[in-house]
């Protein structure tokens, strides 16, 4: 028997006792995981395919270990300009491996028996009304008192104000693996992880004007929001690794960031706030 089923975005064919690299998972190393989106299962000549998934299949799997990839290079050269640009990346994977595959509950009800089902229980619902009518004797008509019409204001007032959603925030480790995608994407090497480990984590919506900051302009604001750095609070817990890290950014060095007392700086604009 296999499956194909989807896992952190990405679409696997697996069998039992298959080991699968994937997109790193939030799961610690020995937990197990079940993945339901199953898009289709076949078993010798017997093949079910979801619309998309199918409903009640299940992958169930166990977290081996969290490893970096194999390191892929990044070479950029621009002739006649003097431009050379090396870099390196490994990607974060977890390694899983594949112990059951479940298709109970595969096939779903036809309309045939959806409705026969129904039936009985419409006419059962009709028979009871049938028997309160009996009872009420005839002639005597149910008195009922009118009640007073209520406005859309008074309706509106009596109504139990429903609370508002709170706002969710994300998770920390969210927030570093979207950095690192953006950091992939641009074809930077740099631990994020560590990084934001050390200075914290933000969110776009708690995000400062970096601007206010000397030294940091517009495409510098752009570049340090990529990264995942957002506030005032980030900037002035920088140590001198922290610093080396940002360095990997084009234009951004360790002793402009020193020069320009960009800390110093953030630590002064916290206290204004």
């Amino acid at each position: 028997m296999y499956a194909i089923v989807e896992i952190a975005g990405q679409q696997f064919k697996v069998a039992k006792d298959q080991k699968v690299y994937v997109h790193r998972l939030q799961e610690d190393e020995g937990k197990k995981v079940t993945f339901d989106q199953v898009l289709l299962i076949g078993d010798g000549s017997d093949i079910t395919i979801g619309a998309p998934a199918i409903d009640g299949a299940a992958v169930e799997a166990a977290v081996v270990k969290h490893l970096k990839g194999d390191k892929v290079i990044v070479f950029k050269k621009k002739r006649r300009k003097g431009y050379r640009k090396k870099n390196g990346h490994r990607q974060y994977v977890t390694e899983l491996v594949i112990e059951s595959i479940i298709a109970k509950g595969a096939k779903k009800a036809s309309a045939k028996e959806q409705s026969k089902e129904a039936v009985p229980v419409k006419k059962a619902e009709e028979k009871e009304s049938a028997k309160v009518t009996k009872k009420q004797p005839a002639g005597k008509a149910a008195t009922k008192t009118a009640a007073p019409k209520e406005t859309k204001k008074e309706a509106v007032k009596k109504a139990p104000a429903t609370p508002k959603p709170e706002p969710t925030q994300e998770v920390s480790e969210n927030l570093i693996t979207r950095a690192e995608h953006r950091l992939e994407s641009k074809e930077i090497e740099m631990n994020v992880d560590k990084l934001l480990h050390n200075i914290g984590t933000a969110t776009k919506a708690e995000a400062d004007d970096l601007k206010a900051i000397n030294g940091i302009g517009p495409a510098y604001e752009k570049k340090l929001n990529e990264v995942g750095i957002y506030t005032y609070e980030q900037i002035s817990k920088l140590k001198a690794a922290d610093k080396e890290e940002l360095s990997a950014i084009d234009g951004i060095t360790r002793e402009k960031i020193e020069a320009e007392e960009w800390v110093k700086q953030a630590k002064e604009l916290l206290k204004k706030k």
